[in-house]
Parts: structure tokens; sequence; C-alpha cells
């Protein structure tokens, strides 16, 4: 089984594409080139891009790219180190662009604390409230809708209701608790 260099997921040298052991011209290069240039490559583009794994990727690329183009580059027509370095510039520039032309990535943590601006929310509230009210007594819910609801003061609830001043400040209080208890029942705490 053929294994892997370490950092740039390319065959170990002396090992074929296939398997066999007798290494090829292309791996013979290859391995070349990561002795002679892999670590001076890697420092460039790490400092170029800032960050260790995308450095890796890119050198790992960039090794990709000379291997699948082996017939095509000519180690005895000068250094390759210009061709090694100009395809790394262009691909961290690449890498670059494509990440500032879509939306950055957030953690899941950053997403936890959002909250959607809709009514989804505020319907819920409003339903759970309902709900709540439906199970007071009919003296306390009228009590809470003539005070709260429809933003009448004490006073005026007191005349459309037809009781005293007193009575209506005793309903209130006793339906406001009574409202809390039913809400807390039905698990919300808004």
């Amino acid at each position: 089984m053929a294994t892997a260099h370490s950092w740039t997921g390319l065959p170990a040298p002396g090992t074929a594409r296939d398997g066999r052991s007798a290494a090829a011209p292309d791996e013979e290069l290859i391995a070349a080139l990561m002795r002679d240039h892999g670590g001076a490559l890697l420092a460039h583009v790490r400092r170029r891009v800032g960050d260790a794994s995308r450095a890796e990727d890119i050198v790992q690329e960039v090794m990709l790219r000379a291997w699948r183009h082996a017939d095509r580059l000519d180690p005895g027509g000068g250094s390759l180190r210009p061709w090694l370095f100009t395809t790394a510039d262009h691909l961290a520039t690449d890498a670059h662009r494509a990440r500032r032309a879509r939306p950055p990535e957030v953690g899941g943590a950053a997403l936890d604390g959002c909250t959607v601006a809709d009514a989804t929310d505020r319907a819920a509230d409003a339903l759970d409230v309902a709900g709540a009210l439906r199970a007071l007594t009919p003296e306390h819910r009228s009590v809470l809708v003539e005070t709260y609801y429809r933003g009448r003061t004490v006073a005026e609830a007191a005349a459309v209701l037809g009781i005293p001043v007193g009575t209506v400040k005793s309903r209130s209080y006793y339906a406001l608790r009574a409202l809390r208890l039913a809400l807390e029942e039905r698990g919300w705490h808004g």
C-alpha cells in the first residue's frame, strides 16, 4: 500500500502512483522539489496567508500541480523555485478572493445568541397569554381586559363593569397572580 507524504498528500518519495515501489521520474521530481523548496515555500505561503493549515493546503495544491504537469517542468532548465512560488502566490490570491466573495463563516456559538426580528415570537406570546386568560374566572378576565387590553383607568373599568373601584383593584391584583400562574403552567417565562 502506498503511503502519502505527511503534509502534501502525495505519494511518499520512492512510491509510484499505483503503489509500486519503483520511483517514477515525476515522483522523483516531486521528492526533489519538496526536499529543496518545500520548507521555504511553506514558510512563504504561511507568511502570506497568515494561517498554517491554509498554507499547507496551498503548498499541497502547488505540489499536486507540479506532479500533474511533471512532463512540462524541466528541472534542467533552471530552478523551479520561481514557478513554485508564483503558483503558490496565485493560489493564495484566488483563495483570498474566494473567501471575500462569500459571506464570512461564523461558528455555531455566534449563532446561538442571534435572534430574528420577526413577529413569530410576539404571536406565540399572544397565543400563550390568550390561553392563560381563558383559564381565568370571568370576573378576573373582565377586569384585566378593561384595564390592560382596553387601557382604561381603574375608575373607568369600575364604571363599565358596574362594580366598585376597590373591587376592580382587588380583582386586578388576584387576576394578575392567577394569570402569572397560568402562564407558568404553560412553561412561559416571558
